[in-house]
């Protein structure tokens, strides 16, 4: 990253820390650097500067009368009058939360022609999806759309396009992270734009946020003629788990029939296409104090006269109502609010939100290649149109990119131009996420340093310009091993040393084209089928010819002589080489996110290395099916685990799958691969040594005198493995099922971080797309999914099984297997702690079922959570599982919880029953 540009990156981060968390509120228009807190909502906003790259600022004049009475938001925009897309890179975001867009705009005339030309008029994107058009119908008045959102990565783009009706511009963005819980029917296929978000039978003409909305929801206060309006001062309260918490101000206001004899509220709207698909939210609360067992007010709801069911709206506590499908169908759509037949009061409505159903059918550029692309960008501080999406739409492709497209996959990147782009400094890892790509030209730059290791990942590379650069160093081997590699081009640097013969072996056979410069040849000549040969030949002086031929025969016989003893040499080392190699197929191409593809300084030891780096195996740190592990040191001081595996053919035979599979996987949650022993009758795997040992050891401690895991601290394992688990089964292309996910092969280092480990009857798919393979049954009696078991077909939810009883272990402190003895005859039998666990879920004993060891210092809300993620985990059919990547996301949301326990209120939630904490419609 070049300098400045990393310091303002600092810079604004440094910023956005000081505003409410989860919260990016951004100012458009205002210089850079500048910042401010609102004197209304003490929300805090920062310059645009730091989030778009075009544009210029525009502020409204003071004097202007309309100019002056707008919230301080509004008194500047930026326009773009140049180019036809221009983007906002929202970040930092969570990636895979949904967030609450908002975007908002605010048009002052300033002089007869612009009040004459109007509104510019233009369309505004959420990444690579039309969001809505921007259309102001009275221009003096500011306007504002929202969009729940999931986010793709780590940023949002936001893109203002010009349809030929005027310039984008913009008066602010902002960004509100809202519980993982909330608005579910927001995913990675579709997003939900705002319509409405009505604060029922409110007339204070007061639209309701933040503070009072902790997610600062924009309640428009409404009311309808064939409404009445009730209120109330008494606070009404929310789930704060998982309901959707609307805010007390919006609660304490409610619509209801003017005639209490009335027995149906009505809501209507209209949609341009009856294919419009919507969803609605309803929330009410009762202000009426229930006396006796009368059902005071229960509420039928209906969507467009159908679809209706019932609910009883509670004394002062907000509920909230929706369906799972869309309505849809129609032109002219209608929600009702029905007094039930024992109902006493008529029916009431306290806010109302309704959102458009936006599917996102275009598909976005692979995300790696994003991401890569984007640090490229920082990197260099790339001022080019390098905004949105790299690939898509088609006619906004990114200068210097090709991309490839198909009907099936992300569009990929597969050619990247950056000659004489002003780049400076070293070349950056980032590139070696692009591995799909083709050509890369970064010639008549001012690169610097050696060239760098992480262009062996570009494995498809078949054009390379590296010239005109100052780059140091010696020219690597490695790049001899891009296969696709046939033309590179590295003249004009400052490389010293001498051409790998491996590359000058390609060269001289044609499959490579290589430009050097002259002062890297070891041996300049005449042969045009050289690469070296850059140099014009000198002309020589006749020889005679006796002369001649008398050299030319003793250089021959001495030729002969020479290869004959190197071709034996040759021979033996080949053989005895081979002898010691293990048989390994070639490596299994897995993609992966944050990390090489395949570590060139890993590498194979040999018998005798192994047996000093262990001290002559003096330090056992466990056993296993396949042989024993040992403390390992090695000549630098790195520590190590050397798993050495007993001689039959399965261990032999899981021994080639794991060091296949390590060489190509990098992951924070998967154990690191140092190398491997292939030597004779020798297999071993070297592996980064785990301080703390495996997780079954540490859940079985004992002795009080000995550390034992907090809750926090069980938790964030969980969300380890599981991150670990992410990465196989959705960010390797293609997946990969691990299929013994058990706590003795969790292992943790020195900080208790965990790492998922022994990969050696992993199982690759070898098709992205599939549903299962059937195969012969794996695994550890206890982890064991019972439909695999039952089935042989394998899927990723047979990872997630095991997975959910491994929080099992961790929640409980008991093994997969636990022993139970029978008080009455005292028989011990052992059953799964799948079985253990269900009657204590049933009476809701959370007490019975968390770790005693803990001592009740945790939180039961989050222990609630947790458990019953782990229920869902294990359910006996795998459709009834959630994917792995949703587990990521609902144990961050634990986190989250347990960080609000209080004293207070463990209580309050020992006395609730388990299934109210089962996230479902009510």
């Amino acid at each position: 990253m070049a300098m400045t540009e990393l310091l303002f990156f600092l810079f604004t981060h440094a910023v956005l820390a000081q505003a409410q968390p989860g919260f990016i509120s951004i100012d458009c228009g205002i210089p850079e650097g500048s910042n401010y807190t609102d004197d209304e909502t003490g929300i805090f906003y920062t310059s645009d500067a730091g989030f778009v790259q075009s544009g210029e600022n525009k502020e409204y004049p003071s004097s202007n009368l309309v100019a002056s009475s707008l919230k301080r938001e509004y008194r500047t925009v930026r326009s773009f009058p140049e180019g036809e897309r221009n983007c906002y890179t929202v970040r930092p975001v969570q990636k895979g939360s949904r967030y609450f867009m908002r975007a908002s705009f605010a048009y002052v005339h300033q002089t007869e022609q612009t009040k004459l030309q109007g509104a510019p008029e233009f369309d505004l994107y959420v990444g690579i999806n039309l969001w809505t058009t921007v259309s102001l119908r009275n221009a003096s008045d500011p306007w504002w759309t929202e969009i729940l959102v999931v986010a793709p990565r780590d940023f949002v783009p936001v893109c203002l396009v010009n349809t030929g009706k005027g310039a984008p511009f913009i008066s602010a963005l902002e960004a509100r992270l809202v519980k993982d819980s909330m608005y579910t029917q927001a995913s990675t296929n579709q997003s939900l734009r705002a319509l409405r978000l009505l604060d029922a039978g409110s007339t204070s003409g007061k639209i309701i946020r933040y503070p009072d909305d902790k997610y600062d929801r924009l309640w428009v206060p409404y009311t309808d003629p064939s409404w009445a309006s009730i209120t109330t001062s008494l606070t009404v309260t929310s789930d704060v788990y998982l309901g959707f918490e609307p805010p007390s101000a919006v609660m304490q206001t409610a619509a209801t029939p003017p005639d209490a004899n009335a027995s149906v509220l009505y809501y209507n709207w209209s949609a341009n296409d009856p294919n419009t698909e919507f969803h609605v939210f309803r929330h009410f609360a009762d202000f009426t104090k229930p006396n006796g067992n009368a059902t005071l007010r229960e509420i039928d709801f209906c969507n467009n006269g159908h679809s209706c069911f019932a609910d009883p709206a509670e004394y002062l506590v907000a509920s909230t109502v929706f369906t799972i499908n869309p309505m849809t169908g129609v032109r002219n759509n209608s929600v009702s609010f029905s007094k039930t037949e024992k109902s006493v009061l008529p029916p009431i409505l306290n806010a109302l939100e309704i959102y458009v159903v936006l599917s996102l059918n275009q598909t976005a550029t692979d995300e790696q290649d994003v991401d890569a692309m984007m640090s490229v960008k920082d990197v260099f501080g790339l001022r080019k149109n390098w905004m949105g999406d790299p690939c898509v739409p088609n006619k906004y492709l990114w200068d210097g990119v090709t991309c490839s497209y198909d009907e099936e996959n992300p569009p990929r990147i597969i050619s990247l131009n950056l000659s004489s782009s002003g780049l400076t400094g070293q070349i950056d890892n980032s590139f070696g996420n692009l591995n799909l790509i083709l050509s890369l030209d970064l010639s008549k730059n001012n690169l610097r340093g050696p060239i760098p290791l992480f262009f062996s990942k570009l494995t498809s590379l078949a054009h390379l310009d590296l010239s005109e650069n100052n780059l140091t160093g010696t020219v690597p081997g490695f790049l001899a091993t891009l296969t696709f590699l046939t033309y590179l081009n590295i003249s004009q640097n400052q490389f010293s040393g001498s051409v790998p013969m491996s590359l000058v072996d390609k060269s001289r056979t044609g499959s490579l084209t290589l430009s050097v410069d002259p002062n890297l040849c070891n041996s300049p000549s005449c042969n045009s089928t050289d690469p070296c040969a850059l140099k014009p030949c000198k002309k020589r002086r006749s020889i005679a010819i006796p002369v001649v031929v008398a050299v030319v025969v003793t250089a021959v016989a001495v030729t002969a002589v020479t290869m004959g003893i190197a071709g034996f040499i040759w021979f033996k080392c080949r053989k005895s080489k081979a002898a010691a190699r293990p048989n390994i197929n070639s490596l299994s191409t897995v993609n992966r996110e944050g990390g090489p593809f395949f570590n060139f300084e890993t590498r194979r030891f040999s018998f005798d290395e192994i047996v000093s780096m262990t001290n002559d195996f003096e330090r056992m740190l466990g056993r296993g099916a396949f042989g024993n592990v040992y403390y390992g040191q090695m000549k630098n001081g790195n520590e190590v685990a050397v798993k050495m595996l007993t001689q039959n053919v399965q261990a032999s035979t899981e021994f080639q799958t794991e060091v296949k599979l390590l060489m190509t996987l990098y992951h924070r949650h998967l154990v690191p691969f140092v190398g491997y022993c292939a030597d004779g009758e020798y297999r071993a795997l070297i592996l980064e040594y785990m301080a703390r040992g495996n997780l079954e050891n540490l859940l079985s401690v004992q002795d009080h005198e000995k550390e034992i895991l907090s809750w926090d601290q069980r938790v964030h394992i969980a969300l380890d493995v599981a991150q670990g688990l992410e990465y196989l089964h959705v960010f390797c292309k293609p997946p990969i099922i691990h299929r013994d996910v058990k706590a003795a092969n969790i292992l943790l280092n020195e900080n208790l971080e965990a790492k998922l480990a022994d990969f050696g009857i992993c199982k690759v798919f070898t098709d992205d797309h599939y549903t299962h393979v059937t195969t012969q049954v794996r695994g550890t009696h206890g982890y064991l999914d019972p439909e695999y078991f039952n089935s042989n077909n394998l899927n990723e939810k047979t990872d997630v099984y095991g997975y959910g009883v491994v929080l099992l272990e961790l929640i409980t402190g008991r093994p997969a297997i636990t022993q139970i003895t029978q008080d009455d005859d005292f028989d011990i039998y052992k059953i799964s702690l799948v079985e253990w666990v269900s009657p204590f879920v049933s009476a809701g004993d959370i007490r019975s079922i968390v770790d005693p060891k803990l001592q009740s210092d945790y939180n039961v809300g989050s222990a609630w959570r947790v458990l019953d993620l782990a229920i869902s985990c294990t359910q006996p059919k795998s459709v009834g599982r959630p994917s792995i990547s949703s587990v990521v996301v609902q144990l961050k949301e634990c986190l989250e919880v347990n960080d609000y326990r209080t004293d207070g209120r463990t209580d309050e939630f020992e006395t609730r029953s388990y299934s109210s904490f089962v996230c479902s419609p009510r």
